[in-house]
């Protein structure tokens, strides 16, 4: 399987010009010495290198979340946290394996941890459904979650998934139902939450575990309503319009920063996460570390209201005949009542 996006075919060969020199012998058989032109081109991979990363396209940072080798939640799980119990089923139908989730310690604080996980091949992704839960892994993320809540420990979430699964099953078992209910649930859930993308965040499905009090999102991770693919099938009529419809959906870390729909982008080794795992997991827990910090110092009270406003607080509209100014204000008085 190819290891490395069309995009980085640049890289990739210097990469192996690089290579192929240092094969040789320290010293060429008439007495020449590549060491000067291999420090050339090592420089030389680090400039395009920072070029290509810096000027990704929305379709590109796309292409880098659905990487292969791009690290997974269960990856994060084990490098960010420690002591995982991992527990199982809804107690009502199954247990999706789409939907990772147990105890865990993030430094010195006891949490519930939850993540969509993906498969590295062919029979572990139709064991994981390829990270698309089932109404059974939503249920089993909201047991857990209530169990958390039930203990006085902080909810952390892990998405990575290009959404619920919209199979003949998952529908008559409820899918729609199932996420419906985490989003009114978490809503109320009186313990710290937080939530990360790691990879994609696709529509409900990434939604459904993604209700927190701070949501974080990965330098070269998205999260969306529709995936480019879909929706380019439906306002071009063609899936080979996805890197426009990227574009225009504003999906990137950078896109929903500047939207205020996220909280904190978190960096990522140049090249992306699966270039240095460790590393990024290490970014991760800080960063998800430092914001639990801040809002379980928060009271239970201003808490949930904080977290009420943040969502309530995302997108404008305008009635007719009515500015922004007076349609916002007709919503909070709403609101008040």
């Amino acid at each position: 399987m190819k290891q490395h996006l069309d995009f980085e075919r640049p890289i990739v060969e210097l990469q192996a010009k690089l290579a192929g020199l240092r094969q040789h012998p320290e010293t060429g058989s008439h007495g020449v010495s590549f060491e000067e032109e291999i420090g050339a081109l090592e420089a030389k991979l680090e400039a395009l290198r920072r070029q290509v990363y810096s000027t990704l396209t929305p379709w590109q940072r796309v292409q880098v979340a659905r990487h292969p080798r791009r690290p997974y939640a269960l990856d994060y799980i084990q490098q960010a946290f420690t002591g995982f119990e991992e527990l199982h089923g809804d107690r009502l139908f199954g247990d999706d394996r789409a939907v990772v989730g147990g105890f865990a310690m993030l430094g010195d604080r006891r949490v519930m941890v939850l993540g969509t996980q993906k498969g590295r091949d062919t029979k572990e992704n139709i064991l994981r459904n390829f990270g698309s839960a089932h109404p059974e892994g939503y249920r089993k993320a909201l047991r857990l979650m209530r169990m958390a809540d039930k203990f006085g420990l902080p909810v952390v979430t892990l998405i990575d998934t290009a959404g619920a699964y919209p199979g003949v099953g998952a529908e008559e078992r409820h899918i729609a139902e199932a996420i419906a209910v985490n989003l009114r649930e978490m809503m109320m859930l009186e313990v710290p939450v937080l939530a990360c993308v790691i990879g994609e965040g696709g529509s409900g499905g990434a939604l459904g575990i993604g209700v927190a009090d701070r949501v974080l999102i990965l330098e070269n991770a998205y999260y969306s309503v529709i995936s480019p693919e879909g929706c380019a099938a439906i306002l071009w009529k063609d899936r080979k319009a996805a890197p426009e419809a990227a574009a225009a959906l504003k999906i990137t870390a950078g896109d929903l920063s500047g939207l205020g729909l996220v909280d904190e982008v978190v960096p990522e080794p140049l090249g992306g996460a699966h270039h240095d795992a460790r590393a990024t997991a290490e970014a991760v827990r800080c960063a998800l570390m430092r914001h639990l910090e801040e809002v379980a110092a928060m009271g239970r009270e201003e808490r949930l209201r904080a977290r009420y406003a943040k969502f309530r607080g995302f997108g404008h509209y305008t009635e007719p005949g009515t500015t922004p100014a007076a349609s916002a204000g007709r919503m909070e008085a709403v609101e008040a009542r």
